[in-house]
């Protein structure tokens, strides 16, 4: 099961599990806009950066969303491995 991180790696923004955002294959969790500035590549992995699938709100009481912030200020200036 997706993780639903709560918030984008590289700015911080908060984004709800029905917001859109984009993960690789590792999760790493990205908004729009940081994505676009990012080419659509993980500056983690290296991977495609995919629009997350949203979970219906009827699962989430059952299946919440992490509670778990990950943020890498540097990944707009990091080089791709």
């Amino acid at each position: 099961m997706l993780e639903l991180r709560p918030n984008c790696e590289c700015c911080n923004a908060d984004l709800t599990p029905a917001d859109q955002a984009y993960i690789c294959s590792f999760e790493c969790t990205f908004c729009p806009e940081c994505t676009d500035k990012l080419t659509g590549i993980c500056p983690n992995c290296g991977g495609e950066l995919v629009r997350r699938p949203i979970r219906p709100e009827a699962k989430l009481a059952t299946n919440p969303p992490s509670a778990v912030r990950v943020f890498k200020p540097d990944c707009k200036t990091k080089t791709v491995p």
